[in-house]
């Protein structure tokens, strides 16, 4: 997993996971779906913990519960758009709270 520092993100927010199951696969592969949609690159922070927004095995590696707090960040021409559509999608709790 490569760092991918908040200061070189094009756009960057704070969100809670919603959902009572917290990240399993299904809101997982939601995200990165979503992600993939976009040119830019995502991250997904947790704590010290970085991982590729656009990989469901890393994004897993997350363990993210209901109430954790995860920093979306991205790069690229598009970032504000992805962690827009991304942020929604996890407050929302991935269609599932």
């Amino acid at each position: 997993m490569e760092r991918f520092e908040n200061t070189l993100a094009d756009a960057a927010r704070s969100v809670k996971v919603a959902n009572p199951q917290g990240l399993h696969a299904r809101p997982v592969m939601r995200f990165v779906d979503l992600a993939n949609q976009y040119q830019s690159r995502v991250a997904v922070k947790k704590g010290n913990f970085v991982v590729d927004g656009k990989n469901p095995m890393e994004m897993m590696l997350l363990e993210a519960t209901q109430g954790t707090c995860l920093e979306l960040m991205a790069a690229g021409t598009d970032a504000t758009q992805a962690i827009d559509a991304l942020a929604q999608l996890v407050e929302n709790g991935f269609g599932e709270a």
